[in-house]
């Protein structure tokens, strides 16, 4: 009897709101949204080839990026395509197990993203302080294996939460306040008690995140104490330069992300609820749009990369090397 119950309160599907407040404002709303999508896509796709094509590419800091690439590209497009039939075609129907696929995958990408971040720093902290075994440390095989058991992780903390949702009672109707299937914006529509999949989501959020900020944080302060012990001011400037595009992308991806944490759970009555999920967008998105642009005006071999693109060059891209050295 409890099954059929449980049945019959399961909805076929949700009908995603959108920016609730800001309707009559969907289409002027998705037009930087998509202006930031199309340059996510061809800026993380273009970095993926360059990275494939040019051989001075081929090492681990640039074999990172492309996996950070491929995850921004991923998260981003699990969510602006919907988010863009909603606010253009009013299209709000979204059948409740792919709500629940979206919900993985979103969170699966995002606790992913954080992972790379956190390897990228293990790398610049490896290159940095012991430069003559780097090569001989990060091989491919051990990049390799460090990025899938990234991956595993965080589908292992993510997998939770779809069963934790699908076992939820939906008696309140199936109207999300949102733009998309977020964990916790699906199981507040239920009548359920949500305190379990309120308290494993911080649960996840601080054992992902706080794992993942420890680990960069220990990087970067040691990479601090070898810079400061150089000699030279140039070698000082010299190494810590390589680090300035990953401590951008850092502080694009947690800052977003630590305020849409935060204003989800001490700011939900003093925030307007359209703020919230604005920002709650972009997070997913703002990384994805930045980090190729960071990427391609900080590191000089991709910026050379692009340069001879553009300059209409292209049998030279995979050989910037060797005409240097000529």
């Amino acid at each position: 009897m409890s099954e059929a119950n449980s049945s019959s309160l399961t909805p076929e599907f949700f009908i995603l709101n959108g920016i609730p407040g800001l309707e009559d404002a969907h289409v002027w709303i998705s037009l930087p949204f998509c202006f930031m999508y199309m340059i996510a896509v061809v800026g993380n796709c273009g970095l993926i080839y360059l990275i494939g094509h040019e051989e001075a590419l081929h090492r681990p800091m640039y074999y990172f990026l492309t996996l950070l690439s491929f995850t921004d590209i991923t998260l981003c497009t699990t969510t602006v395509p919907n988010m863009l039939c909603i606010f253009w075609f009013n299209l709000k129907k979204i059948g409740f197990k792919a709500c629940l696929a979206q919900m993985f995958f979103v969170h699966t990408f995002t606790a992913t993203e954080s992972g790379m971040l956190m390897l990228m720093a293990l790398d610049r902290y490896l290159a940095i302080c012991y430069p003559l075994r780097y090569g001989t440390i990060l091989t491919n095989p051990v990049i390799a294996k460090a990025s899938l058991a990234t991956f595993l992780r965080s589908m292992a903390f993510i997998l939770p939460f779809t069963f934790l949702t699908k076992r939820l009672p939906y008696c309140r109707g199936n109207l999300i306040p949102h733009a998309y299937c977020d964990h916790m914006s699906v199981a507040k529509i239920s009548c359920g008690n949500v305190k379990i999949n309120a308290v494993y989501g911080l649960l996840v959020a601080l054992v992902v995140c706080a794992f993942d900020i420890f680990c960069i944080t220990v990087s970067y302060t040691m990479i601090l104490r070898a810079v400061m012990n150089l000699s030279s001011a140039d070698a000082r400037h010299k190494a810590f330069s390589t680090c300035t595009s990953h401590i951008c992308a850092i502080v694009i991806t947690y800052v977003p992300a630590f305020f849409n944490f935060f204003t989800h759970r001490f700011g939900a009555h003093t925030i307007p609820h359209h703020i919230h999920i604005i920002v709650a967008n972009l997070y997913l998105l703002l990384p994805a749009t930045m980090n190729p642009i960071v990427y391609g005006v900080k590191t000089k071999q991709i910026r050379e990369s692009v340069i001879k693109f553009f300059s209409g060059d292209k049998s030279d891209i995979a050989d910037i090397k060797g005409l240097k050295n000529k």
